[in-house]
């Protein structure tokens, strides 16, 4: 298993239950692939740098995951997926 930081955005078109619903689905899913959650921070509405798919605004999230390969590349592949993330990033963290 190895650390991962997961930062996504999501469409803030939306209203804030579906975006809290698309978030916790991704969280979700890394626990029923057999990864483990161990930090997950909202941080909020913010404006972007530029539009993105002509969005101005989004909501950020990141969370602290380990996992193994298989459980990221299938993360990678749903979140690509989903309509309502703008982009998404997945670092994997240096081993202590």
């Amino acid at each position: 298993m190895h650390k991962y930081e997961i930062m996504f955005i999501v469409k803030a078109t939306m209203e804030s239950d579906a975006v809290k619903n698309t978030a916790e689905t991704f969280k979700k899913l890394i626990s029923d692939l057999k990864g483990n959650v161990a930090e997950y921070k909202e941080l909020g509405e913010k404006k972007l740098a530029y539009p993105i798919k002509k969005e101005l605004n989004g909501y950020y999230y990141v969370m602290q995951v380990e996992a193994d390969k298989d459980c990221i590349m299938e993360f990678d592949r749903k979140i690509r997926l989903d309509e309502n993330v703008l982009r998404h990033l997945i670092i994997r963290q240096e081993e202590e």
